[in-house]
C-alpha cells in the first residue's frame, strides 16, 4: 500500500494564494517593477508552498507574463514612464541605473527562503522525487555512507524519513523553458511529472525518441517520448512536465 499518495492535481495556473500575493505586491509597490532575479525568486517561493504540492512546478518566465499583463491593465491610458520605471521586457529598461525592487517577502518566509538549499530527495516509499524542506538531523553508517532526515515540502513530520545521501540526496531538477527545448537529446537523464488517475508523482527518465513541432503562441509542441527508469515504461509528454538535471544541460553547453 502506497504509504505517501499524491491525489492527481493537473496544472491549472496559479493558486488563488498565489494570486492575492501577486496582487497585494501590486498594490504595495506603486509603480516599481520586478527583474528577472525577481521573478524567479517569486517562483521559487511559490513552488516550494504547501499549495503546490502535487502540481508542476511555475516557470518564472509565468509570473513574468501574470505581472506584464496586470501591470498593463492598471497603467493609465497614454501614461509614458520614465525609462528607470518600465517593465524588464521593454529594451530600453536595461539603460536604467535604478535597480528594481525584489518580491517583498515577510520576514519570517525571507530567514527559510535563506536558510533552505535546494535539494530533491528520492523516497524509499515511492522511489519518487520530492523537494526538501529541512535537513532535520544526520547519522553516518558503518558502510561509510552518511544518511539524513528530510522533511519534504508540502508534507508533515508524519512523512519525514532517512534517506542516503549519496544515491538519494542531490540538487533540486530545474523546469524546462520553451526557448530550451533544443538543449534536450536522446539519452538524456530528465525528471518526468507522471500523472495517473489517483496520484502525481516526479520519476527520473531517459529520452527515447523526440519529435521535434514548430512551436506556436502556446510555445513548444515538440513531443518526448520518455522511459521512466522505476518501471520501465513509456510514455509521450510535451516539455512542460520535464525537468532537467542542472549537470545534463551543463554538459550540452
Amino acid at each position: 500500500m502506497d504509504l505517501r499518495p499524491r491525489k492527481k492535481q493537473p496544472f491549472s495556473g496559479f493558486t488563488k494564494a498565489e494570486v492575492a500575493r501577486m496582487e497585494q505586491f501590486l498594490d504595495e509597490s506603486k509603480e516599481q517593477y520586478l527583474d528577472e532575479g525577481g521573478y524567479k525568486k517569486m517562483a521559487r517561493v511559490f513552488n516550494r508552498s504547501s499549495g503546490r504540492a502535487g502540481k508542476p512546478l511555475l516557470k518564472w518566465t509565468e509570473v513574468q507574463t501574470w505581472f506584464q499583463k496586470h501591470q498593463q491593465k492598471n497603467s493609465p491610458p497614454e501614461t509614458s514612464f520614465p525609462a528607470a520605471e518600465r517593465s524588464p521586457a521593454d529594451p530600453e529598461a536595461h539603460t536604467s541605473h535604478k535597480a528594481p525592487e525584489s518580491p517583498k517577502i515577510p520576514e519570517g518566509e525571507k530567514d527559510q527562503e535563506l536558510s533552505r538549499l535546494e535539494f530533491e530527495a528520492r523516497s524509499s516509499k515511492d522511489g519518487a522525487w520530492y523537494d526538501v524542506n529541512t535537513f532535520l538531523a544526520h547519522r553516518f553508517l558503518s558502510s561509510g555512507d552518511i544518511e539524513v532526515r528530510v522533511r519534504y515540502v508540502g508534507f508533515g513530520a508524519e512523512e519525514d524519513e532517512w534517506v542516503n545521501t549519496r544515491t538519494a540526496v542531490r540538487l533540486r531538477s530545474i523546469p524546462l523553458e520553451h526557448s530550451e527545448c533544443q538543449k534536450v537529446k536522446v539519452g538524456d537523464l530528465v525528471v518526468c511529472f507522471q500523472e495517473r488517475q489517483e496520484q502525481a508523482r516526479y520519476y527520473d527518465a531517459h529520452i527515447v525518441e523526440i519529435q521535434r513541432r514548430l512551436h506556436d503562441i502556446r510555445g513548444c509542441r515538440c513531443l518526448f517520448l520518455i522511459k521512466y527508469d522505476h518501471d520501465n515504461s513509456e510514455e509521450k509528454v510535451r516539455l512542460r512536465r520535464l525537468c532537467y538535471r542542472p549537470n545534463t544541460i551543463a554538459q550540452h553547453n
